[in-house]
């Protein structure tokens, strides 16, 4: 005996049937365990959250088809940021619509990146959504954790504002802190816009030592982190430094040169601050990496050497007159050194004007006597 199908079961038929061939047909979807409680899972910088094995791939889902007017589709994103310590499905999920607000994950930890995978994304959310999500092939989603960072800098500045006007110190802008412990970079909440407070500061002008503790209003991650810092302050000066090893003889150029601060014990009043009195001057001895240059470290470069044959020059307006020489000093140029006119046997002073050239002044009594002697085949 054939049963004849009712309307209802006919129609059914056809569904199931038109299912089977959408799935045959569409991307391949993927068996889910039951809902789990994800809200208490947690973001970890730099790793996956645990998943089964099989489900790492990206897990695509069909989405519906539009029609004209109808609201976008729910998607998923490669990446978003967060402030607060919650993810919710509208932080993963454009146009979540009115479950935006659902809180699905906890965010990672503040100043924190972590991911987690799409199949973790859908199974969160599958609950939540009457339309299919669009995964637009994303493998897992990136999340930032949103923060305000306090570097060992900003802590130094605050210490020394606070310290400034006490007692047998001087402008905050020539102390150094030096922390007994390094201070490392502190995340707060980006709403946590207040500057840090002292709650308690002591301070030793004898030795230069602090112990100081903080607190920043509004914050509830400031509340657990290590405010209290120990150190000492100490005065400072400008100097300038070589950052490479000079010999004797170089001559030093804008890149062997770097202004640094240095302990008030290291200065003395012929200390080089300004680079540009030290370029083109050459060393007068050996200087080491960071050694404080000082004004008589340094000398214009030699130009003529001691017993070097020199051109000695005399020049009035029209005449110009040469004869050979022998310089008895070292010098730079413009220094004024004595030279021996090899003809006449005499000593005169004559300035260095460059490499292996000297001239003498007109008024020069002794060039007076020594000018008869130069070669008048030179005269022009």
């Amino acid at each position: 005996m054939i049963r004849v199908a009712t309307l209802a079961s006919v129609l059914a038929l056809m569904c199931s049937a038109a299912a089977v061939a959408a799935e045959s047909t569409t991307v391949k979807t993927v068996q889910m365990p039951a809902a789990a409680p994800f809200f208490g899972d947690r973001f970890s910088g730099g790793r996956d959250l645990p998943v089964a094995a099989g489900v790492r791939a990206v897990v695509a889902v069909a989405a519906p088809v539009e029609r004209e007017g109808a609201a976008a589709a729910p998607a998923l994103r490669a990446e978003t940021t967060v402030a607060s310590d919650i993810v919710r499905i509208g932080d993963l999920i454009d146009n979540a619509g009115a479950v935006a607000e659902m809180p699905i994950f906890r965010a990672p930890d503040l100043g924190q990146v972590g991911s987690v995978p799409t199949s973790r994304v859908i199974e969160a959310v599958r609950m939540h959504l009457t339309v299919a999500l669009d995964t637009r092939g994303i493998a897992e989603v990136v999340v930032r954790r949103s923060s305000r960072a306090i570097t060992a800098k900003d802590i130094e500045a605050r210490l020394l504002r606070a310290l400034a006007g006490q007692q047998g110190l001087a402008d905050a802008a020539n102390l150094t802190v030096t922390f007994d412990n390094e201070v490392r970079t502190l995340q707060v909440e980006t709403g946590a816009s207040a500057e840090l407070q002292v709650a308690r500061l002591t301070f030793e002008p004898r030795n230069g030592r602090f112990d100081v503790a903080f607190e920043l209003p509004g914050s509830a991650a400031a509340r657990k982190l290590p405010l209290r810092f120990t150190g000492s302050v100490a005065e400072t000066f400008e100097a300038l430094v070589p950052t490479r090893p000079l010999a004797q003889g170089d001559v030093l150029k804008a890149g062997d040169l770097t202004v640094v601060r240095r302990p008030k014990a290291e200065y003395a009043p012929n200390v080089i601050v300004d680079a540009e009195r030290a370029i083109g001057l050459t060393p007068r001895r050996a200087l080491r990496p960071g050694q404080v240059i000082r004004q008589s470290d340094v000398a214009k470069p030699e130009v003529v050497a001691r017993n070097e044959t020199v051109t000695i020059s005399y020049e009035v307006p029209g005449i110009l007159l040469t004869i050979r020489g022998q310089a008895q000093e070292a010098g730079a140029q413009g220094d004024l050194i004595n030279v021996v006119n090899v003809q006449t046997k005499r000593t005169i002073q004559a300035t260095i004007t460059g490499p292996g050239r000297v001239s003498v002044a007109a008024a020069s009594a002794r060039l007076a006597n020594a000018a008869p002697t130069l070669p008048s085949n030179s005269a022009r």
